[in-house]
C-alpha cells in the first residue's frame, strides 16, 4: 500500500490532472488526486495526495495560500488571465504612478469579496460557469467571501505590476488583478502566476514531475500525518483506538473546536469532530 502527500513543482501548461495522471502512472496507484487546482498557464506548488491520503483533500485544500504573480494592464480579459481573450481594452493606465497603483492593492486587498472569474469552477444554476461562458451565455456570478493578508507590489514597471499575494483557499489571483484595473479607473488582468506556497508547504521543497522515476517519487512520499498537522492532535488509548478503527465514538478529554487529528502511538487513525459529548470520525484511515 502506497500512501501520502507529494509536493509536486507543476510547470505551466499541463492541468493539475495530467500531474495527477503522471504520479498515477509511475506510482501504480489508482487512488491519486490533488488539494488545489492549478490553472493550466499557472506553475508552482500542488500538493498531490496518495491512497488513504485523499481521504484528507478537504483538510489541505482549506489551507491558505501563496502566490508570485504578474498584473497586466491595458486590457481586460473573458478568463481574466492571459489565457482568455481580450473583451475591454483601455490605455488609461499611462497616466498611473507607483503610489496609485499601491493604493489600488491595498483597497482590493482589504475587500472581504470578490465575484469569481466568468470562466470558472463556480456553480451557476447547477452548471459550472466556464461551461456557459464558453456557450457565450451570460455568467451571473454571486460575490465569494475571501480573506487576502497581503497583496503588495514587488515591481511596478507599467504596464506590468508583479505582485505577491497571500489569501484564503477560493480566492482567485486573477480576479485580483481585475479588481485592481478596475479600482485605478482602467482595465487589467493576470499575465502570469506561479503558487509559492500551501499553509506549511514551500514550491522550494517540491519535485520536478519531468524525469522522475517511481523510485524518486516513493523517496519524497511524505507520511499521512502531515496532511493534517496543522490540525489539533488527540492522542488516544489501546481501547479506543479499537473504537475508532471501526467508526464509533470516543470520549472528548478535553474539547476542542473544528476537525482534530485523531492519533494512537503516533499513529494516525483519523479525522475528527466533537459533537454531543463525544468525538465523531469525519474520515477513518485504518480498519
Amino acid at each position: 500500500m502506497i500512501d501520502g502527500l507529494l509536493l509536486v513543482d507543476k510547470p505551466t501548461g499541463p492541468t493539475s490532472h495530467d500531474a495527477v495522471a503522471v504520479v498515477r502512472r509511475l506510482l501504480g496507484e489508482r487512488r491519486v488526486g490533488h488539494a488545489g487546482t492549478l490553472d493550466p498557464g499557472a506553475s508552482g506548488l500542488l500538493v498531490v495526495l496518495v491512497g488513504r491520503a485523499t481521504r484528507l483533500a478537504r483538510f489541505v485544500t482549506i489551507l491558505p495560500k501563496r502566490y508570485a504573480g504578474t498584473i497586466r494592464f491595458g486590457a481586460e480579459t473573458a478568463s481574466d488571465d492571459a489565457d482568455g481573450a481580450v473583451t475591454l481594452s483601455d490605455e488609461s493606465w499611462r497616466g498611473l504612478d507607483a503610489g496609485a497603483v499601491r493604493g489600488a492593492l491595498a483597497a482590493v486587498a482589504a475587500r472581504t469579496e470578490q465575484v469569481p472569474p466568468a470562466v470558472s469552477a463556480k456553480q451557476v444554476g447547477g452548471e459550472r460557469a466556464y461551461r456557459l461562458a464558453r456557450r457565450g451565455e451570460a455568467v451571473d456570478l454571486k460575490p465569494a467571501a475571501v480573506v487576502v493578508r497581503r497583496l503588495e507590489a514587488r515591481r511596478i514597471a507599467l504596464p506590468e505590476v508583479d505582485v505577491e499575494v497571500e489569501c484564503s483557499s477560493g480566492t482567485y489571483v486573477r480576479a485580483l488583478a481585475r479588481d485592481v484595473g478596475r479600482a485605478l479607473g482602467t482595465r487589467a488582468h493576470l499575465g502570469a502566476l506561479r503558487r509559492t506556497a500551501i499553509g506549511p508547504w514551500d514550491v522550494a521543497d517540491a519535485l520536478a514531475l519531468e524525469g522522475a522515476s517511481p523510485a524518486t517519487l516513493q523517496a519524497a512520499l511524505r507520511p499521512l500525518r502531515e496532511a493534517v498537522a496543522h490540525l489539533p492532535a488527540v492522542e488516544i488509548g489501546a481501547d479506543a483506538a479499537t473504537r475508532v478503527r471501526h467508526g464509533g465514538k470516543i470520549e472528548a478529554g478535553a474539547v476542542r473546536e473544528g476537525p482534530v487529528a485523531v492519533t494512537a502511538s503516533g499513529e494516525l487513525l483519523a479525522v475528527a469532530e466533537y459533537r454531543d459529548g463525544l468525538y465523531a470520525p469525519l474520515v477513518v484511515l485504518v480498519s
